[in-house]
């Protein structure tokens, strides 16, 4: 390796050491010196020659090296040949390099990667999801037209993939296989409709960006996953968000009627002419019937609001374009806090951010008037964060705080950033033109700064007064005279240009300067600016219609300097004029007219915003921000008169009951129990809902009024059209039918749980149901069912938690375990017992629970209130918390008859498991299925005597609530679990390795929770 290496530098002559990593020599050889202009085909002949040695660690070293070189943008694309080679190895790691580098150079290398296309195919069969994922990347990335067949048919695979890492790059091969033959759009749209099922939040984002480049017009197949996504937004990932978030205001737009209608009050109580006494009375109906948010509608809106907390600007910005599009007015105000959160970030960030403020700004200044401050401009902004910051300012302006802004504005004159100056010059003369109450001190401002040292400052000052001046001239002879004496100091063409035209125009009122004016302007016309010589011309023809007397021989003078002057647009005025104020036999009968035509009244300017058209862009695009149409871009349509069938987003409820029906047992059908507990479960989530501080009362309180206006012809059994009455004595029947039958209103729970009452029972199904619509995929997930099989606890840890300090409590003390058993609250739960102690001499009554504040889809079932507790006195109570699969604290209030007291539960990783029984076989073939990312490890070091079989049992089942599995092997101890919500596996290892080392890994989709209980069985299994 070091001769290889030193050849490697002689070769290069040294110029290549840093590419690779390797020192360079401190003297160059005479052969290296002629290097750069030598043949550079032996460059990489080290590289090559590690590529083509039998060890493995060397090819592994040659690769994280050619990696490297790509990652610095160096050509790596010669060693192509010896790197496809290697694409077959066994090595896991060499394999995952290689494909890194041809995804990159598939494109270019096409003719060498088709050699290899037979083990891409073989690799899409490999047990490693990583491997499948990467050999599916590089063969959609192989653009030749005649492997079509071959990526469709892998696509296809890999859609019904299990890992939904690979499920995910289907998705994204979608997109590249439509780019490269759009004749397959109709399979590709199948396979589109298959993945939209998928429940995995990994998949969600990369189909629908597959569904907006595919076949964004195709609203149907969004219909039945509408629902699910909506709920699946907030788990996933940052970039499918914003993808998913785009998507469904298009999909608002088109299904929801306009929730503005609510402000626009009907107030014409006067009849048409022409109107029937029916239609008089149909329109008085419409007018009558009040605004109805479709409960759809609502929980998009719901569901997005936690997003403006995200940490990803593009996500909020998302979130805010949503609320901006597709919320009611009253509710759109929200936004603004978050996003000018966003103003801290990069200029970048702001640039765009501010853009969509300047647009907003214009409609709704309501919603940005208490952060006004935030716009203020800072020295350390860049120049075009600062322009739009005036931007936004000026259309912030109003008769209460324009005295502040014009101080301000005041400072921002003075600025070193000229054209920042020049941009606050401006934006003065606009607020005096939209606010009538400030244009005299306005327009006496800008005639103070003419005497302003800065040329730049002057001459914008002067372009704007010009402006002003035109809505009122009469008024202001004195400030024309004053701009008139400037006119020898100023050099900028268009402010001199501005001067002039503005003592033309008014040539009758200063009738002793104009004719000055114009005589000065003679003796500099050769040496003026094109647009100076114009407004000359203007002015000599003005004079010489309206004062000819003094001006008639000056007039002709400029005329004949114009007749030869270099720039044709300057001769052909000059000819114009000529033919029109000086008449001769040539003239024609314009002649007549050349007064009015000169010194016809000219319309006032409008100072109008540069944002004002862009609202018709969808807010947050790339056309919003360059203010055209851009390739791609899709169009929000308005909103429909009538809203489309609501039915459409509903999910047959038949096609469940059916496929998770047992084998070999019929289930009956009892449409009145199923009925109550729906009820039941829809009561307890709204109760759940209403506590958690994502939701403000006023929400709540439009979903009751949503769900009491719904239509009576609706199925009896969604969740969203039961009066309130119903619901209540359906929960009382379904509790008395549970105590009785426990079992079946569990099975019933598990199939209608939900976390939105309007999307009740569809959403649960689309959680249950997404992908199992095969045969195949069924039969997988009864195996699995059968594998995760739910065994006794093999140890119950009696440590107990304190939830509530007797001294805290006023007498009352609280302490909590996990008896480690399935809650019979609910199959998601977790079981905590809660045992209860009087430390006082009087009895405490009515011992309860109080508000919850628990996170986003966390729930909990209360214990029933405690009427007494006797002094001395204790008692042990069951509650059910489903926690997500997350160690997020549940915090809620225990309180009494006279206090309340908040406390906090935070479940141990371990008691957020059941354990399984599985057998050895069952064990492996889980193990790798959950390989790759789904597979974290570590490394144990501890004393020989640590790690006997019994010590390393007692150990893990004292921390995590495992079940242990069999194993043929001394040195391997297996245990398997599953997590209480999802039933996700979690497979742990224990490998005793020589000496007194061991190797941890644990296998799980719930990375985050593996990660956690790998850190807590670490520093357990290591002490002695």
């Amino acid at each position: 390796m070091s001769s290889n290496s030193f050849a490697y530098n002689e070769q290069s002559g040294g110029g290549e050491a840093t590419e690779l990593g390797q020192e360079a020599t401190s003297t160059i050889s005479p052969s290296g010196a002629f290097g750069l202009f030598s043949s550079d085909m032996k460059k990489n002949e080290d590289l090559k020659q590690m590529l083509e040695s039998n060890k493995d660690s060397a090819k592994l070293d040659a690769m994280k090296r050619i990696v490297g070189m790509i990652a610095k943008g160096k050509n790596a694309s010669e060693l192509f040949p010896a790197v496809v080679k290697n694409v077959a190895s066994k090595n896991i790691e060499i394999k995952k390099l290689v494909y890194v580098y041809l995804v990159r150079y598939a494109e270019e290398q096409q003719d060498l990667a088709l050699l290899s296309i037979s083990t891409f195919q073989r690799a899409l069969k490999d047990p490693n999801q990583l491997i499948r994922a990467s050999a599916l990347r590089v063969l959609s990335s192989i653009r030749v037209p005649i492997i079509v067949p071959i990526m469709m048919l892998a696509i296809k695979e890999a859609s019904a993939d299990l890992s939904p890492y690979v499920r995910k790059n289907a998705a994204h091969a979608i997109q590249k296989l439509y780019s490269l033959d759009p004749e397959q759009k109709e399979m590709l749209i199948e396979i589109i409709e298959k993945l939209l099922k998928d429940k995995s939040t990994l998949v969600a984002g990369s189909v629908v960006m597959a569904f907006e480049e595919v076949c964004p017009d195709r609203i149907d197949l969004i219909h039945k996953n509408y629902r699910k996504l909506c709920n699946l937004l907030v788990d996933v990932e940052e970039w499918g968000q914003v993808v998913i978030i785009h998507m469904l205001t298009r999909y608002a737009r088109t299904q929801f009627v306009s929730p503005w209608r609510q402000g626009d009050v009907l107030e014409d109580n006067e009849k048409d002419f022409y109107d029937s006494d029916e239609e008089q009375k149909e329109k008085a109906d419409k007018r009558k019937r009040p605004y109805a948010m479709d409960p759809d509608h609502r929980l998009l809106i719901r569901n997005t609001k936690p997003l403006l907390q995200s940490r990803n600007a593009a996500v909020v910005m998302a979130v805010a374009q949503l609320y901006w599009h597709i919320a009611p007015k009253s509710e759109a105000g929200i936004i603004s806090k978050s996003l000018v959160r966003l103003l801290r970030s990069s200029r970048e960030v702001q640039y765009i951010v501010l853009q969509n403020i300047a647009t907003m700004s214009i409609q709704r200044k309501g919603m940005f008037e208490p952060y006004l401050k935030s716009f203020y401009v800072r020295s350390t902004d860049a120049t075009m964060i600062k322009i739009l910051k005036l931007e936004i300012l000026t259309n912030l302006a109003n008769e209460a705080n324009i005295s502040t802004l014009l101080r301000e504005f005041q400072t921002y004159v003075k600025s070193q950033d000229k054209q920042f100056a020049a941009a606050t010059i401006q934006t003065i003369g606009r607020c005096a033109t939209s606010i009538t109450e400030v244009s005299d001190t306005c327009l006496n401002g800008l005639v103070c700064l003419l005497s302003n040292r800065d040329e730049i400052v002057v001459a914008e000052s002067v372009v704007v007064i010009k402006k002003l001046l035109q809505m009122q001239p009469m008024q202001h002879g004195e400030i024309i005279k004053h701009m008139a004496k400037l006119l020898d100091s100023i050099t900028v063409p268009v402010a001199r240009a501005s001067i002039l035209w503005l003592i033309g125009e008014n040539c009758e009122r200063v009738p002793k300067i104009a004719p000055d004016v114009l005589r000065k302007t003679a003796k500099s016309f050769t040496s003026e600016d094109d647009l100076v010589k114009l407004q000359i011309l203007n002015l000599g023809a003005k004079l010489y219609l309206t004062n000819s007397k003094q001006t008639k021989l000056l007039t002709q003078y400029i005329l004949n300097l114009g007749k030869y002057d270099q720039n044709y647009d300057i001769r052909d005025r000059t000819r114009f004029i000529r033919q029109l104020i000086v008449p001769n036999e040539k003239s024609g009968a314009l002649s007549k007219y050349a007064k009015k035509i000169f010194l016809a009244q000219k319309p006032a300017p409008l100072l109008e915003s540069p944002f004002k058209d862009r609202d018709h862009f969808q807010l947050g695009t790339l056309s919003h921000t360059l203010n055209t149409k851009a390739t791609g871009y899709l169009e929000l349509s308005n909103w429909p008169e009538v809203a489309p069938d609501p039915s459409v987003r509903n999910v047959e409820v038949i096609e469940l009951a059916k496929e998770w029906t047992p084998a070999g047992k019929a289930k009956k059908e009892n449409p009145d129990k199923k009925f109550y507990s729906e009820s039941e479960e829809e009561e307890d989530s709204s109760e759940s809902s209403s506590d958690s501080e994502s939701e403000s009362g006023s929400e709540s309180g439009e979903d009751e009024e949503d769900d009491r206006s719904g239509d009576s012809a609706e199925d009896s059994g969604e969740s969203g059209s039961e009066p309130e009455a119903g619901k209540g004595r359906a929960a009382t029947r379904s509790r008395a039918r549970g105590r009785g039958d426990s079992k079946d209103v569990d099975k019933e729970k598990e199939n209608s749980k939900t976390s939105e009452s309007s999307s009740g029972e569809s959403s649960s199904i689309e959680e249950s149901s997404s992908d199992s619509e095969s045969e195949s995929e069924s039969e997988s997930e009864s195996e699995s069912r059968k594998v995760t099989k739910v065994s006794t606890p093999v140890f119950v840890p009696g440590k107990t938690h304190v939830l509530l300090h007797r001294m805290s409590g006023k007498g009352l003390a609280a302490h909590y375990f996990f008896p480690r058993q399935p809650c019979i609250f609910g199959d998601k739960m977790v079981s905590v017992q809660i045992t209860l102690n009087n430390t006082t001499d009087q009895k405490i009554e009515n011992i309860h629970v109080g508000g919850k504040k628990l996170p986003m889809g966390m729930q909990m079932h209360v214990f029933n209130p405690i009427e007494s507790l006797e002094p001395a006195g204790s008692i042990t109570v069951s509650m059910g918390i489903d926690f997500c699969d997350s160690t997020q604290t549940a915090s809620f209030q225990l309180c009494t008859k006279d206090d309340c007291f908040s406390v906090n539960i935070q479940p141990p990783v371990g008691e957020l498991l059941l354990p399984v029984a599985m057998s050895e076989k069952d064990f492996k073939k889980e193990q790798g299925m959950l390989s790759g990312m789904n597979e974290t490890s570590t490394t144990i070091i501890a004393a020989p005597q640590n790690f006997a079989s019994s010590v390393i049992l007692q150990k893990i089942v004292n921390v995590a609530n495992v079940g242990v599995v069999p194993s043929g092997q001394d040195n391997i101890h297996r245990f398997a679990a599953k997590t209480v919500h999802s039933g996700s596996l979690m497979l742990v290892t224990v490998e005793l390795k020589e000496g007194s080392t061991a190797q941890l890994i644990i296998n799980t989709e719930k990375t985050v929770i593996g990660s956690v209980l790998l850190r807590e069985l670490k520093p357990v299994l290591s002490q002695g």
